[in-house]
């Protein structure tokens, strides 16, 4: 299996001109902040633009309206605030760190990536791929999602006690991994490339994973990734038609667990507290000691796409600063 991706950024640096404003074309229509280059603790009373293959990078800011990342744009946040949405567009990039968005925040088919680390946000989704050829990310550290996560393409991993109030839904995803963190309603986990692993993490509502053909890890020793726990399930737990191995170890699920034409038939050891019991086809119970040490550690395996992407809008922006001195 190849190793997992995740994409661990960190603020993106830009050395270039001031914000500019510019007025929108209508008559009746608000001021547009065009952001390339830096800012500051100031208050923008208005929508914000970061233009099509620019760079942005605000601290301390707040911004009244929306934001939009063009295509290829990056926008960096950090302890700034957005009093709307956020919406990135093809081959864009988010960065929030430290920062409330109080709207939405929406990745377009094909943009490049969303990290927030230590930040606020309402309802997050990333589009389906589509005919693209750029497969998005969504990483999140510590953060609070106060909606739903809707992801249709990428790599997605949830970690470090981040939460999402309500429900978290992953349809055809290259994977999607929580690490100690928590969801409020229900998870689907639905075809995903290689698979899904939750590790030390809480749900609430119930657990549906189906069609993922990496296989399903629900704690340790398993195959995918390293894992020191497993999690806390409040209502039934599904895992179907799965390819590439299923194991559910050191889990409390407060309702049943039903596996189900999977190939190979699930690994269930015998320290599971199921409530309502075990439905389905289920390999001997047996416990891989050596599994965890084994397992990739898919946190650090993929920095390499993630610096190509802040190396470059760092040597962009410098070189923009430059010509405009």
């Amino acid at each position: 299996m190849p190793g997992r991706t995740v994409a661990k950024l960190a603020t993106v640096s830009a050395v270039i001109a001031a914000s500019v404003l510019a007025v929108a074309p209508t008559a009746h229509a608000d001021l547009v902040t065009h952001c390339i280059g830096t800012g500051g603790a100031v208050t923008v009373p208005n929508d914000l633009l970061v233009p099509a293959g620019e760079s942005c990078a605000l601290t301390g800011t707040t911004i009244t309206g929306n934001v939009t990342v063009a295509a290829g744009g990056n926008l960096v946040v950090t302890g700034g605030r957005v009093s709307g949405e956020v919406r990135v567009a093809a081959d864009g990039y988010l960065d929030a760190t430290e920062t409330t968005v109080d709207g939405q925040v929406v990745l377009a088919a094909g943009g490049y990536g969303i990290f927030l680390k230590d930040a606020r946000t309402g309802t997050v989704t990333v589009r389906p791929k589509g005919s693209t050829t750029i497969d998005s990310f969504l990483f999140a550290e510590a953060s609070t999602v106060a909606g739903h996560v809707n992801v249709g393409a990428g790599e997605v991993r949830l970690d470090r006690g981040t939460q999402v109030q309500r429900n978290l839904s992953s349809t055809g995803t290259y994977y999607t991994d929580l690490h100690d963190s928590f969801v409020d309603g229900t998870l689907s986990v639905l075809n995903s490339a290689t698979g899904s692993v939750v590790c030390g993490s809480a749900v609430q509502g119930r657990a549906t994973f189906a069609g993922n053909l990496g296989g399903v890890q629900l704690g340790p020793n398993g195959t995918l990734d390293s894992c020191a726990s497993g999690g806390y399930w409040g209502g039934d737990v599904s895992i179907t038609s799965t390819t590439g191995g299923v194991t559910v170890d050191d889990n409390i699920i407060n309702g049943q667990l039903a596996v189900t034409s999977n190939d190979p038939a699930a690994q269930v050891a015998a320290n599971n507290r199921i409530r309502g019991g075990v439905t389905g086809d289920q390999a001997a119970s047996s416990t891989n000691r050596a599994a965890r040490v084994a397992a990739p550690d898919r946190e650090d395996a993929g920095d390499q796409r993630a610096e190509v992407r802040r190396t470059s809008a760092v040597q962009e922006a410098a070189a923009a600063g430059a010509a405009k001195l």
